[in-house]
């Protein structure tokens, strides 16, 4: 028989570059101290760290409500800290939390929440905390703003979980409780979105608003591979939300798109932790401006898609 417990993976992203930057063996001493200092985190809240995994941290807390307090001054620690480095240096922090039985065998830990708080760290992007409802519904007293996402696509999962992103920053926008201060809501036309095809090379796939959310990136979890240095292992996500297509960035180096129609580089929209509404045709640059001739450049095509365009701030 297994516990319930909250599951923590957080993991660092950039240390290749890292060790590009500075070699192996000033990069390995700093990624050290990090995981350290990581582990540390986790047990002045009342965790346990089952292992380091390089370049990341597997810990265990009782409930969801410490694991969140743990995550929540790791993220806001390690942004004080970062803002002091060289930004070839930056190894920004991306966190899953899970809540679930756990079994644990020799010390190790297994179980569906160890499994679904590693993918939500990998899926959460750079400077991102992804928490499942289960987590969200275990706070307890502890006072924290989240966003739900809905349910998200999981592979090697039926059915999709509900996932929360929670926000970390002292000085939080009113956006998330008060959209309508900030960015007026767009107009809707009565049309609605019915499926998105996307090319990229010699690839060519269709998905379904039903299919949606997928995520675009460099590695097989991706339902759309675009296997380039410069894309993230998990790009940008498009999900089907409220009748319209939205891309969603959620990688290091940005997302850049373009509209059929719209001529020039002055016709991209820079999207970095935000989002959009795609609507008819054009193309998506992953990493690099499609100014840059050799970005790495998926072409879409939506089919009954909005013609309204809204873009707005997810941080």
């Amino acid at each position: 028989m297994g516990s319930q417990t909250t599951v923590v993976f957080a993991d660092l992203t950039g240390s290749t570059r890292v060790f590009e930057a500075i070699g192996n063996a000033r990069a390995t001493e700093t990624v050290t101290r990090l995981i350290q200092w990581i582990g540390g985190v986790c047990e002045m809240h009342g965790g346990r760290v089952v292992k380091s995994l390089g370049d990341g941290v597997f810990a265990v807390f009782p409930n969801g409500g410490s694991a969140t307090t743990a995550v929540l001054e790791l993220q806001r620690n390690h942004h004080k800290r970062l803002q002091t480095w060289p930004a070839p240096l930056r190894m920004e922090l991306q966190i899953g939390v899970a809540s679930g039985e756990v079994v644990e065998v020799d010390g190790d830990c297994y179980g569906d929440a160890v499994n679904l708080a590693s993918r939500l760290s990998d899926l959460a992007g750079p400077s991102q905390i992804w928490a499942t409802e289960a987590v969200i519904d275990d706070l307890g007293a502890i006072d924290c703003r989240h966003r739900n996402l809905g349910p998200i696509n999981i592979r090697g999962k039926n059915e999709m979980p509900v996932v929360y992103r929670v926000d970390w920053q002292d000085e939080v926008s009113d956006f998330l409780t008060m959209p309508a201060t900030l960015v007026p809501p767009p107009r809707i036309p009565d049309s609605t979105f019915g499926q998105i095809e996307l090319s990229w090379l010699d690839v060519r796939t269709l998905f379904r608003a039903a299919e949606l959310p997928i995520h675009l990136g460099r590695v097989d979890e991706a339902q759309f591979v675009v296997n380039d240095p410069r894309v993230s292992r998990l790009h940008a996500r498009i999900e089907a939300r409220n009748g319209s297509c939205v891309l969603v960035d959620v990688s290091t180096y940005g997302t850049w798109v373009r509209f059929h129609g719209t001529a020039g580089a002055s016709g991209e929209i820079a999207l970095r932790r935000e989002e959009c509404v795609l609507h008819g045709s054009g193309e998506i640059g992953l990493g690099a401006p499609l100014s840059d001739f050799s970005a790495p450049t998926i072409s879409f095509n939506t089919t009954g898609g909005n013609l309204q365009l809204a873009q707005r701030g997810m941080r």
